[in-house]
């Protein structure tokens, strides 16, 4: 018997996820009947393909006609161990990989292919055929996490909380333990030299420098509990945008290695770092520690819409508890973060940096979109 719940296609299309191509200039939806992809910014459709078959995740190679696809949804287009790289414009799979066990997260680069399984991660040279590179094993991983860089890989480690930072041209790792709980959430920076870690706690956000794995700060996004959707580093390396199931997007001002005054950790301590941000405040010492924490300067509202699909459905890649993906992530340029989330009637939001009359930034809202239509 058929349990199953029948798609109310009366409220609009379901998309299953909605993720940015390097460089954020477009993102790619996975829909229970294929795939599109978007311009980013302004939001307008470029491509959409009718498998007639669901695609848990599709990512885009920059600009390229290239996607790395697994099936999803109600019934897959492929099955989800199987992970297959799509030439758009020869309309066919050139490249197929097939793993033990569900693919959970993909990550694309010219020269390489990652790929997230629950316990593992695997690394592959993009060519054809594809030649494996490495295999590093992995604490439970179900939200395929993992964060590449031109020079950098970073996944988290055997035990959970930690992170791996692979250097791709030599293979050596460094373990850096960011959280004494699971990781929810990484993000490097574009130039590769800042790390951002968030752990299912969600209430602080680490970041680290990549040349030595040292903790340069800690943000507070909040004091309550939260599930963080989405970290992302602006193209400018110094600006942090958080999004957490509060529904609240938050930015914060990043510490730089090159630029950063507090980078000697021994010679700047933590307590000195942090009361920068609320001076007396901070320096009282029976104060609760959120009053020297480093806040965002500037936050918003943005639109979870749905959270779930009901009995019966099959969750897409990279969630939990059936619930598709919310506030994604993507620097638009230094000052526009753009926020797209999947689920019935994916969401394109846009938000601009701006300084107010009394002097400080604010972050506000500049236009919004349902990107599969309907309103």
């Amino acid at each position: 018997m058929n349990t199953r719940q029948v798609i109310d296609e009366s409220v609009g299309p379901y998309s299953l996820s909605a993720t940015f191509n390097n460089g954020n200039s477009c993102f790619s939806v996975g829909l229970e009947t294929g795939f599109c992809v978007f311009n980013a910014n302004p939001c307008e459709l470029k491509v959409s393909r009718d498998f007639n078959a669901g695609v848990g995740v599709a990512v885009m190679l920059g600009q390229s006609n290239y996607l790395a696809i697994v099936g999803g949804g109600r019934q897959p287009k492929f099955p989800q161990n199987k992970l297959v790289i799509w030439d758009d414009a020869k309309q066919k799979a050139v490249i197929t990989l097939e793993f033990r066990t569900s693919v959970l997260g993909v990550r694309l680069s010219k020269s390489r292919i990652v790929v997230a399984l629950l316990n593992s991660v695997h690394t592959f040279a993009f060519s054809t055929p594809p030649k494996k590179l490495s295999v590093f094993e992995t604490t439970d991983n179900p939200l395929g996490l993992a964060c590449l860089g031109q020079e950098l890989l970073a996944f988290p480690g055997r035990s959970p909380g930690q992170v791996q930072l692979v250097e791709l041209e030599t293979g050596n790792v460094s373990i850096i333990p960011a959280h004494s709980t699971p990781l929810r959430a990484m993000a490097l920076s574009p130039d590769g030299e800042v790390l951002a870690t968030a752990s299912e706690a969600g209430t602080l956000i680490r970041i680290f420098a990549t040349s030595n794995c040292a903790k340069m700060a800690e943000l507070r996004r909040g004091v309550d509990h939260a599930a963080i959707f989405s970290l992302a580093i602006s193209p400018s390396n110094n600006l942090l945008a958080v999004t957490s199931d509060k529904s609240t997007l938050h930015v914060f001002d990043l510490p730089h290695p090159s630029k950063n005054p507090y980078h000697n950790q021994a010679a700047t301590s933590s307590e000195e770092r942090l009361n920068r941000k609320w001076g007396i405040l901070g320096k009282i010492p029976l104060l609760p520690r959120m009053f020297s924490d480093v806040y965002s300067f500037a936050n918003i509202h943005f639109e979870m819409g749905e959270e779930t699909q009901g009995v019966g459905y099959v969750p897409p890649l990279g969630t939990t508890l059936g619930r598709p993906m919310k506030g994604v992530i993507g620097w638009s340029d230094n000052n526009t973060i753009l926020v797209v989330s999947s689920g019935r009637g994916g969401r394109w939001e846009k938000f601009v940096l701006r300084e107010g009359e009394d002097g400080r930034r604010h972050c506000v809202k500049d236009g919004w979109k349902r990107y599969l239509g309907g309103g």
